[in-house]
């Protein structure tokens, strides 16, 4: 796990965090921006874990 990936998992958690916090008070403009924050946070994740699938595949067919 790299960089990228674990700071996008936590901007996800702290969306999440910020999604029910927001639903707990009521506050439809801090739902939503976490919603937002969890979004951006697993397409960094799943970003950087689609890079690392691609290096290994390519040190793998560079091994061959």
């Amino acid at each position: 796990m790299d960089k990228d990936q674990i700071k996008g998992r936590i901007k996800e958690a702290q969306g999440k965090v910020k999604e029910v916090i927001g639903k707990i008070l009521d506050d439809k403009k801090m739902e939503v921006e976490g919603i937002l924050q969890k979004k951006a946070g697993r397409t960094q994740a799943g970003l950087s874990d689609f890079n690392d699938k691609i290096k290994r595949q390519i040190a793998k067919q560079v091994a061959k």
